[in-house]
């Protein structure tokens, strides 16, 4: 299977530059995945096509302001992402411009902005011993390795993550070609976000809103929250030709025990063991045809939320890292429906759609998309796949 067959053309016009003036009151394009039929209806509209007992799962995760500007001793200025962080292992980042093992640069106020340059990525332990005439050395991070692909390693007096909360801003991504704004910090967040971890934020939910929750807690459909903290894959293409070949990077995930017993209330609706073997009896169950008629779906909030319930499916575990990779010829075994934004060509998060709709109904309803003037990406317009 190649990467190559799961390319579109997507015009630069389509793609959303900036989040809606107001927040879900975009476009929704309702596809359902074993007719292909395609229904235009709005964000707003979400509970319409969900009913009581449905179980709409969120990612809780909340994205640090992991963008610092940094300059070298000698005034030269450089960008670094902070990337999420695994366990023990050190800190690693993204970085903008040339740097070596034992650079020392220090953080400056967000805001400033950096010329284009070419990415790579760095890791952390203690600040440079550099001159620090403004006694800034609590701002100070130190290269101390290259790991290739655009990857180091960095130390630090303060951990990281908290100097990217003091002084970062918001890594909007980067085909937006922009800085962050005063709204981004804003908007480039869930309404719910409470955990700290992501590097990038779980987008599909960004055009949800507490006034659309409350529709659906009225009408019966039930929320409840995982957390899987978006990582260094979301950065990263896939260079290999055969998708098969390509491995994804773990991203570290907990799904509490309350949305664990849901889901197995919904399993047993549907006749599927909720005990802790369950993942052998979803393993040999057929994904979508696995529910008795009338049951209640479990609708997964992104492809953030869909790897980890797939994951834990096939894992049974609840806490870990999650390295996933979904694409076409995967059989899903817990998630019924999926909300999700419109994605880049060749990206491993179109593949997972393409898995769950099927490559035709997708492409179908992207050209569609794409004709009805739809926007497209990070702070675009949804779909509904059912």
């Amino acid at each position: 299977m190649l990467v190559s067959d799961y390319d579109y053309d997507l015009p630069e016009e389509r793609i959303a530059k900036f989040p809606p003036e107001k927040r879900g009151s975009t476009r929704l394009l309702v596809l359902n995945r074993k007719t292909g039929e395609i229904t235009d209806s709005y964000y707003r509209d979400l509970a319409d096509y969900l009913g009581p007992g449905d179980v709409l799962v969120l990612n809780d995760t909340r994205v640090m302001q992991s963008r610092l500007f940094c300059k070298l001793p000698d005034g030269r200025k450089r960008e670094l992402v902070v990337l999420e962080k695994h366990g023990d292992e050190p800190q690693r980042v993204m970085y903008r411009g040339k740097l070596h093992e034992g650079d020392c640069l220090t953080i400056h106020p967000r805001g400033a902005s950096l010329a284009p340059v070419a990415t790579g990525l760095a890791r952390y332990s203690s600040p440079c011993q550099a001159p620090d005439p403004l006694g800034l050395n609590s701002k100070t991070v130190t290269i101390t390795k290259i790991l290739g692909n655009g990857i180091a390693e960095v130390q630090s007096d303060i951990p990281l993550a908290e100097l990217a909360e003091r002084f970062g801003t918001v890594p909007l991504p980067p085909y937006l070609h922009r800085d962050a704004t005063s709204d981004d910090k804003k908007r480039y967040q869930t309404v719910w976000a409470k955990n700290m971890g992501s590097a990038a934020a779980p987008t599909a939910s960004l055009n949800m809103t507490d006034e659309l929750l409350n529709k659906l807690r009225d009408k019966g459909v039930i929320i409840k929250y995982l957390t899987l903290h978006v990582g260094l894959g979301t950065f990263l293409p896939i260079r290999s030709e055969r998708i098969e070949d390509h491995k994804m990077h773990s991203e570290w995930f907990d799904i509490p025990e309350d949305t664990i017993e849901v889901i197995n209330n919904v399993l047993k609706a549907s006749q599927i063991p909720s005990s802790r073997t369950r993942s052998r009896a979803l393993t040999q169950a057929y994904g979508p045809q696995r529910r008795n008629s009338g049951c209640p779906r479990i609708i997964a909030l992104g492809t953030t939320v869909a790897r980890t319930l797939e994951y834990y499916a096939r894992t049974g575990e609840t806490s870990g890292e999650d390295d996933i990779f979904i694409y076409p010829g995967f059989e899903f075994k817990i998630v019924d429906a999926l909300i999700t934004n419109y994605h880049a060509p060749k990206s491993t998060v179109l593949m997972l759609a393409s898995a769950f709709a099927g490559w035709d109904h997708l492409k179908n309803a992207y050209e569609h998309a794409i004709a009805e003037k739809y926007n497209f990406l990070s702070y675009g317009d949804s779909m509904l796949i059912c």
